[in-house]
């Protein structure tokens, strides 16, 4: 199922104040923090925590609310979790005074962590036993995208939770595209495109890499690559960052990258589906860290193969 979720025309960008929603939000990292404020620039109602609260200081200056605990934030129509991996949505979720215990039957959980298919499934059921609903809606770009309410989002639930989520997910992203029924479904669909991303990120690290090394301008190179067979952001964001050698600070830090070929792998290794060029990409991360490369934007991996070939300082890849 790979339509659009539309929302009436109004709810875009801007609120009724009858059309308001109390929601609380769980995460203010380089991501959360420009989501959670596109919530309040559309008129909703948004209770902020994160475990440091200095991140909530700008959004607090906005209009937001903070939140004491996890359980503060759980007091409203919806509360959307976007934190770093699967163990901070368990803690969170699962924790002590958490999500699951907190939200009152009926209320919405939105997930937009990038997590695993299987805590994505142990969500969902464990949801429903509560009687919350439950949308699983990862997002795509990066986090000037997500400062400017331009994400794309892939959701996953039943048709009434997709309902009731559309004028959050509206807030903070362009399009949301429903993929599936099952919230897990719009998981596997997140995982899935960042291997597509990583693997753009190799292959441009290759390709401009032998170029560069036959003595042709890496710049003129990517200008024509993107003008022509690849005119896609995909390729002009990280062809830029590999040839000019910026990947500090981190837009996506290298960690977050690996930690999702890993689930990607897993999911992968449940459905027998061998998927060899996840397996390099997983080797290319651990590479870069072995490099000290751990506090680098993932698309540092870009930049191993001039390191291989010769052509710089193996530091300089790192």
């Amino acid at each position: 199922m790979n339509d659009t979720v539309h929302v009436p025309e109004g709810l875009q960008r801007d609120v009724s104040k009858a059309g308001a929603m109390d929601v609380g939000f769980i995460g203010l990292g380089h991501m959360g923090a420009g989501m959670a404020a596109n919530l309040l620039k559309a008129g909703h109602r948004v209770t902020v925590y994160n475990r440091t609260p200095a991140k909530a200081e700008a959004l607090i200056a906005q209009g937001a609310k903070r939140a004491a605990g996890i359980a503060d934030a759980c007091r409203g129509d919806a509360v959307i979790t976007m934190l770093s991996n699967d163990e901070a949505v368990e803690a969170a979720v699962f924790g002590p005074d958490g999500v699951m215990s907190s939200l009152a039957a009926g209320s919405l959980h939105i997930s937009s962590s990038t997590i695993s298919v299987a805590l994505s499934q142990r969500l969902s059921e464990k949801h429903a036993e509560i009687g919350h609903q439950f949308v699983a809606a990862p997002v795509f770009g990066r986090p000037d995208v997500a400062a400017a309410g331009r994400l794309f989002i892939v959701a996953g639930g039943s048709a009434a939770a997709l309902e009731k989520a559309a004028p959050l997910l509206a807030a903070i992203g362009q399009r949301t595209y429903k993929v599936s029924d099952t919230p897990k479904g719009a998981n596997l669909v997140k995982l899935s495109g960042n291997f597509l991303s990583a693997s753009v990120i190799e292959a441009l690290g290759e390709a401009l890499a032998l170029v560069g090394k036959g003595g042709i301008d890496e710049r003129l190179y990517l200008e024509v690559m993107t003008s022509s067979l690849f005119d896609a952001p995909v390729y002009k964001t990280y062809g830029g960052l590999i040839a000019s050698g910026r990947f500090a600070p981190a837009g996506f830090a290298a960690p977050l990258g690996h930690k999702d070929i890993r689930l990607l792998l897993a999911a992968a290794e449940d459905l027998r589906v061998p998927m060899p060029v996840a397996s390099l990409l997983r080797d290319r991360f651990l590479t870069l860290f072995a490099r000290g490369g751990e506090q680098l934007d993932w698309s540092a991996i870009g930049g191993l193969p001039a390191a291989d070939a010769g052509m710089l300082p193996q530091s300089s890849a790192s």
